[in-house]
């Protein structure tokens, strides 16, 4: 697997190069050996400003179809607790089961083995390639970065 490697302030990611990336921070990847199947998880990005997972459930059951901005579930972390959201159009095919039992992969190994959930269908018109992602990401920690400023001056 190729990597695109991603540098801005204190904050450094391998961004894997053939993946599709969300505004909210999510990942997409085909599932090489399920025609139509994708893997949605966080990317490095999202762990960090989570922190390590300690749960994860889904409202949804697999079958159920699902779209774009649809609250399909929860993760509980150390940090804070977040909905999940579909990044995909298309049908629930079910959860990572790994989650079960460790659902600190997710922060561990982000882009493998950490994914969240499964969609038959295909990502959201709005998706990122990796280097549509990168700039994205350069905005959002540029921002934070200015409110943190701003923060500090009032």
């Amino acid at each position: 697997m190729d990597f695109v490697n991603f540098k801005h302030a204190r904050f450094a990611a391998r961004l894997p190069a053939s993946y599709r990336y969300s505004r909210s921070h999510y990942w997409m990847a085909p599932v090489a050996d399920a025609a139509g199947e994708w893997r949605v998880g966080f990317t490095k990005f999202a762990t960090r400003m989570l922190g390590e997972l300690v749960e994860a459930e889904f409202s949804v059951k697999p079958g159920d179809g699902i779209c774009p901005g649809q609250e399909i579930g929860w993760v509980e972390g150390f940090k804070a607790t977040s909905d999940v959201f579909s990044v995909m159009t298309g049908t629930f095919a079910g959860k990572n089961p790994i989650l079960d039992s460790d659902a600190c992969i997710v922060r561990s190994d982000p882009y493998r083995d950490g994914w969240l959930y499964a969609v038959r269908g295909e990502p959201e018109n709005e998706s990122f390639d990796v280097m549509g992602y990168v700039e994205w990401l350069q905005q959002t920690i540029g921002r934070m970065q200015a409110h943190e400023e701003d923060g500090l001056q009032t």
